[in-house]
């Protein structure tokens, strides 16, 4: 059958096939492995849930991320999610009921309306890890140097770790006393890192012009640590939370450089993804030569509350086949695959399950079948040899 329509497949939705799929679930494996040995406890949320539970606390972004439909047993709205950190908290808010420090991890599809990116994926496999129930530094590190160990196990070297903070954004935005619109619209602008634009919004927002240099000034912050002693000086006196803020980026920034020396660091204080649901520090990281970042993390305190537990909690997520496509881990290599013959034999039959007891592939031939061993990419074939059945390569 010809027709496209019938394997086709939506824009920004794929499928992995061999030997990709084979690697993808090796490293998947060896991540939840690492994860475990970390302390972090693995939850599988489900793929769907009732549209108030899943977008609770979550914002206007992933709202429209959001796939909807209706549930045809109680005509009640359900969506696919496309984020599954809001899903962790509920789980952490409302079933768990632990009030020690949590640590629990996540590895499964999400469903996204629009592509994240020109020409990315709308079905990432989103990997990640969340540490609930302690409101320090402690915490943020340690997420951060996971997340870094997440990057170098997937074959990523040289990593830039882009860090910010919500609540200068949020100090300025009290301080100026912004309408939740113009709020929203300078908030859009600043991802968009459309300065042109800002100003123009803010020339005929009304704002003082101490206001709108603020804010303008907050769009242009970002580079080395220079980037934190002029925010120190041109934010003076607007909010004490500033000046925490960036005493806070400082210490995180000292303690990731001195366990990860290697990693380069920047501070961009206009970065405000997931700002709906953040609370403080935020963070991105990258490689040279990808402008879209290979994970990305940060703390949301309040994401709870909705759910009746309001925890302190912090956590980082990325697509972890973006994350092979950016790194340079080996191929798996070429595994040795055994042709036994379709014959009925009981030696034969213990044979080939003494082989694959031992984790040794064996492709047993079908009666009728098209094609020999080589023609099934087979490297050796059990030959009988009186009454025992031998290993011999394949001409």
């Amino acid at each position: 059958m010809n027709d496209p329509a019938y394997w086709l497949l939506p824009e920004g939705i794929e499928e992995t096939l061999p030997p990709a799929a084979a690697q993808l679930e090796r490293v998947r494996r060896e991540l939840l492995d690492m994860y475990r040995v970390w302390g972090y406890e693995l939850v599988i949320p489900p793929l769907i849930e009732y549209l108030e539970s899943l977008l609770t606390g979550a914002g206007r972004e992933l709202d429209l991320e959001t796939f909807k439909l209706t549930d045809q047993l109680n005509g009640r709205l359900m969506g696919v999610r496309a984020d599954i950190t809001p899903q962790v908290a509920r789980i952490d808010a409302h079933r768990l009921h632990r009030e020690v420090p949590v640590r629990l991890c996540y590895m499964a599809r999400v469903l996204r309306t629009r592509p994240q990116g020109l020409g990315g994926t709308r079905s990432p496999l989103q990997v990640g890890a969340e540490l609930y129930g302690h409101a320090g530094i402690d915490s943020d590190v340690e997420i951060i140097r996971l997340m870094l160990a997440t990057l170098k196990a997937c074959g990523i070297g040289r990593v830039h770790v882009d860090l910010g903070h919500i609540d200068i954004f949020r100090c300025l935005v009290e301080a100026a006393r912004l309408e939740p619109e113009i709020e929203t619209e300078l908030f859009e602008l600043l991802q968009r890192k459309a300065v042109a634009e800002m100003s123009e919004q803010l020339a005929a927002s009304g704002l003082g012009e101490i206001h709108r240099r603020r804010f303008l000034d907050l769009a242009n912050l970002n580079g080395g640590a220079e980037v934190l002693l002029q925010a120190r000086e041109r934010f003076a006196g607007v909010d004490a939370r500033i000046d925490a803020a960036l005493d806070y980026l400082d210490d995180v920034a000292a303690a990731i450089r001195h366990e990860a020396p290697d990693v380069e660091l920047c501070f961009d204080l206009g970065e405000l993804r997931g700002y709906h649901y953040h609370s403080g520090l935020v963070y991105a990281a990258y490689v040279p030569g990808r402008g879209q970042e290979l994970a990305r993390g940060g703390r949301y305190d309040g994401i709870g509350k909705a759910f009746g537990r309001a925890r302190p909690a912090t956590g980082f997520s990325a697509d972890l086949e973006g994350l092979l496509e950016a790194g340079a881990r080996e191929d798996i290599a070429a595994t040795a695959r055994i042709y036994a013959p379709a014959e009925g034999n009981a030696a034969l039959d213990d044979e080939i399950r003494r082989l694959r007891d031992e984790g040794r592939i064996v492709i047993r031939a079908l009666c009728g079948q098209q094609g020999d061993a080589r023609a099934m990419g087979c490297d050796q074939i059990l030959v009988r040899h009186g009454d025992q059945w031998l290993l011999t390569e394949v001409n």
